[in-house]
């Protein structure tokens, strides 16, 4: 009976820790560092990100671009020699020399709408960062959580091993009293290998989701990373969930500036179609001598409108029309996504209180029934190891829930957060 209350102890120990609070939840996985809270590992990636970077550089320059698209046009500085009769006579009485100055001049309007269609285009790049960022923390939250599932799951097999050990002796010892088949002993043998072969699984699969938040914090793909022990508590999304992610998802905020943008664009062509002008001045003198002042206006003739500033009209216009053809269904697109995530996260976290409360209790149970029938010489070792891999799995399972439960808040929490509010876990 000592071995059945050691099944129990392992047991109940394995559950108080799979049921304590998961932000507080104690590191018993050896003596290896615990990795960074997720929160940090956001930070650090923001911070490093290369695509950031990347994305960072081109909203600068298009910001740079903003006061050269309504700069005035250079002007113009002529030096002018006239000369009456052929050949070259600078003496005849109508010649001159003269030193002129000429300004071309945008329509009224102009150079406004040029800078605003510039300073549309930066705003799209500056909101398309801001997408770059909330996905690049999503990225890094799942990884995050799908190590702690994994983490977890190799917890667990620590104490599925000691039971198979427990498991291996026990019938080793009943097999050489002569009351157990070899079958049973065999059995345990391969239990013990199965779980060898999954702990290897892990530690390959566990050395990929390392390489990926690497990737994600740009630093070589091998540095280790502690062991995850927990995840931050998050709570179900309120009810004003709907509407703040029509107001801030990333796909609308990008839509939305996109819409301003192609809208800039189309009043600045259709400004295109006014005509410039040119003034100017000029001061001479003949060979007589006798000063001479010329005064210059004109007006850009519009030629050929149809060719240039028509056509450019009407694909400023049909960009208006698909951007804001985009917005419509961007809209469409994340209210049935946000109501998808809010379903998920309720699912989730129903079968967290239920793998916490009812599943991986009775399978322990279950378990323990098991093996004291066969100890009992009651029951079939084929049982126990059923109710085993039952409890095996159960207790993984809750695991992978509670990862499942924050990759699906940290999706909410990319639809509604406010862009220029900080976030540091909490409830969308």
């Amino acid at each position: 009976m000592d071995s059945v209350r050691f099944v129990v102890a392992i047991v109940a120990c394995l559950l108080v820790g799979l049921a304590a609070p998961s932000p507080s939840r104690a590191q018993d996985a050896g003596d290896a560092p615990a990795a960074p809270p997720v929160e940090d590992l956001v930070a650090r990636a923001l911070d490093r990100s290369p695509t950031v970077t990347s994305l960072q550089a081109r909203l600068a320059a298009a910001r740079q671009r903003v006061a050269p698209a309504g700069a005035p046009l250079d002007p113009m500085l002529e030096v002018m020699v006239q000369s009456i009769g052929a050949p070259w006579d600078p003496n005849r009485g109508m010649s001159m020399s003269q030193v002129s100055y000429t300004q071309p001049l945008y329509y009224p309007g102009k150079r406004g709408a040029r800078r605003a269609a510039a300073s549309a285009e930066a705003d799209l790049r500056g909101v398309e960062l801001g997408e770059l960022k909330r996905r690049l923390a999503v990225d890094v939250r799942t990884t995050y959580a799908r190590l702690y599932a994994i983490d977890r799951e190799i917890q667990i097999l620590q104490a599925a091993r000691e039971l198979a050990d427990l498991f291996q002796a026990t019938t080793s010892s009943r097999y050489a009293a002569g009351v157990a088949e070899q079958e049973a002993m065999i059995k345990a043998q391969i239990a013990a290998s199965r779980l060898a072969e999954r702990q290897a699984d892990l530690d390959a699969d566990r050395a990929m989701r390392v390489a990926v938040m690497n990737r994600l914090l740009d630093q070589p793909g091998d540095r280790a990373l502690g062991t995850v022990t927990g995840l931050p508590v998050v709570a179900a999304p309120s009810d004003r969930a709907e509407a703040q992610a029509q107001a801030n998802a990333p796909t609308i905020a990008v839509q939305n500036a996109s819409v301003r943008a192609a809208e800039a664009r189309l009043r600045s062509e259709r400004l295109e179609t006014r005509p410039n002008f040119l003034v100017g001045a000029g001061l001479g003198s003949t060979l007589m001598p006798e000063a001479a002042v010329t005064l210059r206006f004109g007006v850009e003739l519009p030629a050929f409108r149809s060719q240039r500033q028509a056509p450019a009209i009407e694909a400023a216009r049909q960009d208006v029309e698909s951007a804001n053809a985009d917005l419509r269904a961007a809209r469409a697109s994340v209210g049935a996504e946000l109501a998808g995530l809010r379903a998920r996260f309720r699912r989730d976290g129903e079968q967290v209180v239920r793998y916490r409360e009812a599943i991986v209790p009775q399978t322990a149970v279950a378990l323990d029934a098991a093996r004291s029938s066969y100890l009992a010489g009651r029951g079939d070792f084929s049982m126990v190891l059923e109710d085993f891999n039952g409890w095996l799995e159960a207790s993984v399972g809750l695991a992978r829930r509670e990862a499942d439960r924050y990759v699906t808040w940290s999706e909410i929490d990319a639809l509604v957060q406010d862009p220029a509010e900080g976030r540091q876990g909490g409830n969308p």
